[in-house]
């Protein structure tokens, strides 16, 4: 398990020009031959990602059946009528194809989670109130959380995966890798 930093891309290399100037999973651990990400978190995105071997664990981790967890900042103060829309269903969209999200459990955190400084800084208050939120859900299209607050008027700041089925990030440093003997996810 690995906490991705801010900036970092969800690959361990890239031989493309256009990438040569990003920064990779590879640059963080000596990771062995054949390890795979399981799911992505985008360049923007940190927190909890989980690396394995095992084709079959990857499936069963991207899978509707495990939930991912996210706290979420969000621009503006989150009112509870955007919280039941994200709760129920809400329609974006890729490459052109619209379609409604499945319901998910979204709350509002009453003040904001102990998590590491990220890199870059966020804007600070003078630019308006910020809310952050508890969003968890079974499935997991591009960009899909940052889609879904979008949708309901309160883009995303910072968005940070804090758990993946029973395994959390805790307190993780960004950068920081745990090998684990077993994983297990349900």
């Amino acid at each position: 398990m690995l906490h991705k930093p801010f900036g970092y891309l969800s690959q361990f290399m890239s031989n493309a020009n256009h990438e040569r100037n990003k920064k990779f999973l590879g640059e963080l651990y000596e990771f062995p031959e054949g390890v795979m990400p399981v799911g992505r978190l985008d360049k923007n995105s940190e927190g909890l990602l989980l690396l394995t071997t095992d084709g079959f664990l990857s499936n069963q981790i991207n899978s509707s059946q495990v939930e991912k967890e996210y706290y979420v900042q969000v621009d503006g103060a989150i009112t509870p009528s955007a919280i039941a829309a994200l709760q129920t269903s809400v329609n974006i969209g890729f490459k052109g194809i619209k379609y409604d999200t499945k319901p998910c459990k979204v709350f509002a955190l009453e003040s904001p989670p102990e998590l590491p400084e990220r890199s870059k800084k966020i804007r600070d208050a003078r630019h308006g109130p910020t809310s952050w939120l508890s969003i968890t859900i079974n499935e997991g299209k591009f960009r899909q959380v940052r889609k879904m607050t979008s949708a309901v008027g309160f883009p995303t700041l910072r968005l940070v995966r804090v758990r993946i089925g029973t395994i959390h990030l805790n307190r993780m440093a960004p950068g920081e890798v745990i090998k684990l003997d077993e994983l297990k996810v349900d």
